[in-house]
Formats: structure tokens, sequence, C-alpha cells
């Protein structure tokens, strides 16, 4: 028996329930339980490892209720009409919107059947339930609170694009579409705010499934480590399927809209080629929830995560996740919100980013070519998309559990499992590209450039996988990078910093060698695909690259299971350690957790090098709509490459910002969670202090105290950084605007703005590469200390390793994947508002 694990503690007597978070209310108290309040705190050896029901009236969100409220028939019946009208203005667009909306909808019933089977598997004694409805009650509490103050940020800055839209100069191309001033401004409003909606939408969906599926991991887990497995990758693989859905029918229903409503179809002025630059708001509206809720979320998790460790692993002694620690409910939210919910709406704005990118620049090929139907060109991402559900379907699929549960067999490696079913996606992902590139790409103008744009996505795909292997080589604890790290905690504290962060500098150099080939090698061979325009100028460069681009993300919805495999099985072992189960147990979910840091940082690098691409396309479609919009093109040259020259001092001092921005929003949102965390270690410490009868048993900890300092102060400390980013190139090119007037360069602030995007996203790339990486590698080394090395829990390498493992809290889960989001909401922002730099 484990000392601390309460197995030792008597077995009889009355229990009274412990104190825990109900919900978060709008004015962030948390209501606590009337025995904490009145100071009357039970015996708690009476009945140990019996855990009361700490919940309260479960939260659902209005449009969901509103849904549920209406009769089942009357739903049905609304249901069919809503798919008939998609299929109805999907039919009149074109038929490969139909098969993009076909394989969506399938997605999403295969999704239901995933949900099915995920909420058959049981929950586990009452004790485990209990714990997962504590958990749950807390994420849905802050969820709601965190989403109703980005909504209302969102409704403010809808109503700023609105006022902007409706005073702006319109383009050529606007005014020969006949898209006027007011209707372009109303489409690029209802397309942000309905690319927020989904944003927020597949944040829930996330958080949704991972405070249900927690516990059925931690129960199976009490029968095999296969079966915890199983059902972690099949409650992750809904969440990704219906983000991945989701990112791709909204695209595809804004665009099918917009070809009906705008008469594209009929002899009306509209072209095909004007609609992707429509969908801009939609990118933006997704980026913006996304930064937000990896921003709160982060705080949140980081603070109650750092708090929790140092006070009860470094100065207690205690075991992680153990009951006796004040903030370990706090903790086991954050996963949720920080984790699930926020990775879901970074990688819905990520695809969701790169699908419109690439529409526009397939668009503007196509209309320079004069290829006759561009339609292939400007839908070839959906279709990509569409492909990515499917062939991730069979990988989810391809983990099975074993046919005999009963049995106990030899437990496998879960990552070897994850990542055969990568290769399965990987190897169908090859074949339903080349597919498509023959079926959208192939064009009579130049017969074999299908064959070349089939290599540029065979380069993302490749880019996709080094990535994976690259990040799984600096933060597993089987490669020597992270067992190097461990052993530098032997020599103390001082010693694991110097090593974690000398490892998260090296690890970028080989990702940038990597981003680097893959967007030169998909440059050059978009060039050389015979695609010429008018004047003989080769013209597929850039749309090569949009092409790797979507290789790389086309396994994005197996990549993102991997991801949300990891909050899921950190849970688990949480609800195992708060339960005391039996240690085998806890030694299977250690097993998946050390699997899930690794998978998390995948993800991650994944993430990071998406992002860098996607970003690539943004600029030059930034480029593109600042050509329309002055009525003059940059200076060009033979390659059709536009330039921003930065030996000009204002165009090099905005890149100088811009790189200044990366480093000055990493810095908030670490002290964020710095400062957050200190409340919590106070907390923790006056509990101790205040009650000794904790640490045996005898009072119960205020979990719910620490609940409502992280969920108040993460909702506070988000708002610095986020507007940072949202006004930092809006102040930038609004300034070099005017001083582009008084010294005769009409162009200045669009210029600065271009080379402040570039030097940011050059900066963001590096910086969250360092961070994730750093903060996944001191994770898994005190991990790896943790199944017995140098030590084990509780030796001085231990506490060394813990003490890196909260450095590298707010720089993996924090600050890093928020350095994502940033780098393309930048490009999205600078897109939207472009004219007001003109």
């Amino acid at each position: 028996m484990r000392p601390g694990s309460g197995g030792d503690l008597p077995q009889s007597g009355e229990f009274i329930p412990f104190p825990v978070a109900r919900r978060v209310n709008s004015s962030h108290a948390v209501a606590m339980d009337d025995d904490v309040e009145g100071g009357a705190l039970g015996p708690y050896q009476d009945k140990p490892r019996t855990f009361p029901n700490m919940r309260s009236k479960s939260y659902t969100p209005l449009i969901f209720r509103i849904f549920m409220g209406i009769n089942v028939r009357v739903l049905f019946i609304l249901l069919l009409l809503g798919l008939g009208a998609v299929f109805y203005v999907g039919a009149r667009t074109s038929p490969i919107i139909v098969f993009v909306f076909s394989v969506c909808i399938i997605s999403f019933m295969l999704s239901i059947y995933l949900t099915k089977w995920v909420l058959a598997k049981d929950e586990g004694p009452p004790e485990m339930a209990q714990i997962s409805d504590a958990i749950r009650d807390g994420a849905e509490g802050f969820f709601r609170t965190q989403y109703g103050t980005i909504s209302k940020m969102a409704i403010v800055l809808a109503l700023v694009i609105l006022s902007i839209y409706l005073f702006r100069s319109t383009t050529p191309q606007q005014e020969s579409s006949g898209i006027g001033r007011s209707t372009s401004a109303y489409i690029t409003v209802a397309a942000f705010l309905l690319g927020a909606l989904c944003s927020g939408i597949a944040g829930y969906v996330g958080m949704w499934v991972s405070v249900r599926a927690n516990v059925r991991v931690s129960s199976a887990a009490r029968r095999s480590a296969r079966e915890a497995l199983q059902v972690a990758v099949r409650a992750g693989g809904f969440s990704a399927l219906v983000v991945v859905g989701m990112a791709v029918i909204g695209v595809a229903i804004l665009y099918a809209v917009f070809y009906v409503w705008l008469g594209v179809d009929s002899t009306g002025p509209t072209k095909v080629t004007d609609l992707p630059l429509l969908l801009v708001g939609y990118g933006f509206g997704a980026s913006f929830v996304a930064l937000f809720a990896q921003l709160g979320g982060g705080i949140y998790t980081k603070a109650a995560d750092v708090g929790a460790d140092l006070v009860g692993k470094v100065e207690q002694g205690i075991p992680e996740d153990d009951p006796r620690n004040p903030a370990v409910i706090a903790d086991l939210v954050g996963d949720n919100v920080g984790d699930c919910a926020a990775r879901g709406a970074d990688l819905f704005e990520s695809i969701a980013a790169e699908i419109i990118s690439a529409m526009i620049l397939g668009g503007t090929m196509a209309q320079r070519c004069k290829i006759e139907d561009p339609s292939g060109f400007i839908l070839f991402p959906l279709v990509i998309h569409s492909f990515d559900l499917v062939i991730s379907s069979v990988g989810i699929f391809s983990i099975r559990g074993t046919r005999d549960s009963g049995v106990k067999s030899a437990v496998e490696d879960p990552m070897a499992i994850l990542q055969k079913g990568y290769s399965i996606t990987i190897v169908l992902a090859v074949l339903t590209f080349g597919l498509s590139t023959r079926w959208l790409l192939y064009t009579e103008q130049a017969p074999s450039a299908w064959i070349n744009f089939a290599l540029c996505g065979l380069v993302g795909i490749m880019t996709a996988y080094a990535f994976v292997w690259i990040t799984k080589y600096y933060t597993d604890y089987k490669h020597e990078p992270v067992r190097t790290l461990a052993l530098s905690s032997s020599t103390g504290h001082g010693t694991n910093i110097i090593a974690g962060v000398s490892l998260g500098l090296e690890s970028t150099a080989l990702p940038v060698i990597v981003i680097s080939i893959s967007i030169i090698s998909a440059f050059w061979l978009g060039q050389t695909s015979g695609l010429v325009d008018e004047t003989g100028n080769p013209t597929g460069g850039l749309f090569g690259t949009a092409v790797a681009t979507m290789g790389m993300l086309s396994t994005a919805a197996y990549v993102l299971t991997m991801d949300m495999f990891g909050p899921i099985a950190d849970n688990a072992g949480g609800i195992v350690e708060m339960s005391q189960q039996p240690e085998s147990v806890r030694e299977i979910t250690d097993l998946l957790d050390a699997v899930g840091n690794t998978t998390k940082a995948t993800t991650k690098g994944f993430a990071i090098g998406s992002a860098a691409l996607a970003s690539f396309l943004l600029f030059s479609a930034y480029m593109d709509e600042v050509s329309a919009f002055a009525h003059e093109s940059f200076k060009q040259n033979r390659m059709h490459v536009k330039k921003v020259d930065i030996a000009i001092p204002e165009i090099f001092v905005g890149g100088l910002l811009g790189a200044m921005l990366i480093f000055l929003f990493s810095a908030w949102a670490c002290s964020a969670v710095g400062r957050t965390a200190q409340e919590v270690v106070n907390e923790v410490r006056r509990q101790f202090i205040e009650r000794p009868g904790i640490m045996d048993y005898k009072e119960k900890p205020d979990y719910g105290r620490c609940v409502a300092i992280v969920a108040s102060a993460s909702l506070k400390e988000m708002i610095k950084p986020g507007a940072l980013a949202i006004a930092s190139p809006m102040v930038v090119g609004i300034v070099f605007r005017i001083l582009g007037l008084y010294t005769g360069h009409p162009l200045l602030g669009a210029k600065v703005v271009a080379a402040m995007l570039m030097f940011a996203t050059v900066a963001g790339i590096l910086m969250a590469l360092f961070l994730n990486t750093a903060g996944g590698a001191w994770d898994n080394a005190k991990k790896f200390i943790e199944t017995g090395a140098l030590g084990g829990k509780g030796s001085d390498s231990h506490k060394a390793a813990v003490t890196g493992d909260t450095v590298g809290d707010p720089f993996k889960d924090t600050a890093g994947p928020s350095i994502h989001v940033l780098i393309k909401m930048l490009a999205t922002i600078t897109l939207v508002m472009a004219p007001v730099f003109l």
C-alpha cells in the first residue's frame, strides 16, 4: 500500500461530504457546501474511500436547451428541412459541394456512434463518478463564464468591423463584381460572427466529451490498459471529427450561400473567383475566439497545476492528484478547459484559415491563368479535408480493444499503438491526395500540373510526419534528450532549468530546416507545373505551397484525436488517485498520461508547422488585397512575387515591432500564470497551516476556494495579452499610414504592417517551438523519474524535476499554444483590416 493513499484509514462510520465547487457564476464566485461556509466540518476519517456527490445542477448551453425542449418529431422534421435546404444550395453551386456536405454529415453520424459507444462504458465505483461530476461542474461553469465574456468582446469587434467596412473605399474587382460597400460590410460581419460561433461550439464539444470520458477511461483502466486506451482514443476521435467537420461544412455552406445569393451561376457580374475573399471574416472570427479560449484556459489550467505541484509535491511530499491537496479539483478542471476546449478551437481555426487562404490563392491563380472552370482549384481544400474525415476515421477505428478484456496481458506501448494508427492514416492520405489532385486540378492548359501538385501534397504529408517524429524525439522519455534532462535533475534545480532551456532552444533547429525545405520544394514544384499567366510567367508557386499546407493538415482529425487523448488520460489518472484505486490501476493511467504528454507536444509541433505555412499563404493573400485596394501593385520581379523592402527604415521598424510583439505577448501570458499561481500557492499553504488535520485525513480541504481563485483570475488576466494581439497591427498600420501621408508614401502603412506580420510569424514560429518542446520535455523528465529512475518519487531529483515541470507549464500550455493562434490571427486581422492601412 502506497503511503498516504488512504488505504490504511478506518473503514466505518458516517461520512460528511467534501466541499467542492458547484458552479462558477457570473460574478466568478463559487458556491460552497453549507458545512464549509458554517465551518461545521465532520471527521474525515469516518468513512474514507467514499466520495460524496459533489454536483449541483448540470449546465447546458442555451442553444442546446432550446433544441432539447422541442418535440422529437418536430426536431426531426426541422433537421430534414435544414438538410434539404443545405443540399439544395449545394446542388445549385457544384457537385463538389454536394460531395463535401455528404462526407461531413456522414462523419457527424459516425461521431454520434463514437459518443454512444464511449457513454455506454461504465463509470466505475460511485467515488469515481462523483469526482468526475465535480470536475464536470467546474469545467462547465468556467466555460459558460469565459465564453460569455468572449462573446461580448466579439460583438463589440463585429460593430467595429461593420463601421470600418461601411466607410471604406471599394476595389475595382468589387465594383465590377457588383458587391457594394454595404453588402461587403454585412457579409464580412456575418462571416466573422459565424466563425466565432463555430469556434465556440468546437471548444464546447472538446470539453463536453472530455469531462464525460475521463471517468470511463479510469474505470476501463481497472480492467486493461488496451481498453482504457481505446476509450480515450474514441472519445478524442468524436471531438476531432466534429471539429474538422464543422470547419469544413461551415466554409462550404458560406461559399454555397454566397454563390447562390450573389447569382454567380447566372449572368450576373460576380465571378466565382470573387467569392473566397468574402470568407476572410470567418477565419478571423475563428482565430479571435481561439486566442481568448487558449489564453483563458491556459492560464486557468497552469495556475492550478503550478500551485498544486509546488505546495503538494515539493513542500508536503504528497503524490500528484492526492485528495488532500486543496488545488487538485481546480487542476483537473483545468485539463478540460485548457487542453480540450482550447485545442478544439485552436485546430478549428487552423483548418478554417488554411482552407480560406488556399481558396483565395487557388482562385487568384486560376484567374491569372484564364482557366475556364476555376471551381476545382477553389474547392480543392474542402475536398482534401473531407477525405481527412474519412481516412482519420479509419485510423481511429484501427485502434481496437483486446478480445477478452478479462485476461490480463502484457501492457503494450500505447505510443506504438497510436503510431500504427497514424501510419495507416498517412498511407491513406497519400492515396486520397493523389486522387483529389487528378479529379480537381487537371487542366488542359497544363496536363501534367496535377502531378506536380500531388507531389506538393506529398511534401506536406512528409513535413507533418517529420514534425511529429522530431517533437516525439525531443519530448518522449524513451529518447536521449529527455533522459539527459532527467539526469540533470540529480545535481539540483538550477541544472535542471539550464538543461531544459538549452533543450528547448536546440529543438527549434530541425523543425525550421524541415519547414524551409518544404516551403521551397512546394513553391518550385508549383512554379514548374506548367501553369502560366497571359505574359508567360509561371504562376503556380504560391498555390504549390498552399497544396503542401493542405497535405500537412490532411491528417488533422487523427492528430487532434491523439491530442485530445492526452488531457483525457491525465484526468483519468487524477480520478484514479483521488478515489484511491490500487497501485496497478494508477500505473496504467500514469503510462497513458506520459504518452498523452508526448501526443500533446507532437500536436503542438504539428500545429506550429501548419501555422507557419498557413501564415505564409495569408501573407501572400494580404499583399494581393492591398494591391487591389491601392489600385497600384507592389514592385514585382519576373517570378511574379511581390516585394516589401526591409532596407527602408520605417518598414524595418515595423518588422522589429512584430518580433517584439511575440516576446511581449509571451511575457504577459507567462506572468499571468505566475501571478495566479502565487495566489493558489498562498491559498493552499494557508489551508495546510489552518487545517493541520488535512494531512491526516481528519479535516477536509476547501477545493472550491482554489477553483474560485483560478476562474476569476484567468478571466481577468486573458484580456491584456489578447487586446495586445488585436490592437497592435491596427495601431501600427494607422500610425504609419498617417506618417506616409505626410512624407508622400501612400502605401507605407500597408507595407509596415506587412513587415510586422512577416517578422512576427518568424519570431512566433521559433518562440512557440522553444516553449512547447521545453515544456513537454520538462514534464516527461519528471514522469521518467516517477517511474523509479534516479531515486523515484519524493527524491531530491524528483523535486528538481517538479521545479522544471512548473517552469515548463506556462510555456507549453499557455504561451506556446497561444502563439500558434496569434500568428494566424495577425494574418487574418490584417486581411480584414487592410483598407484601414491605405
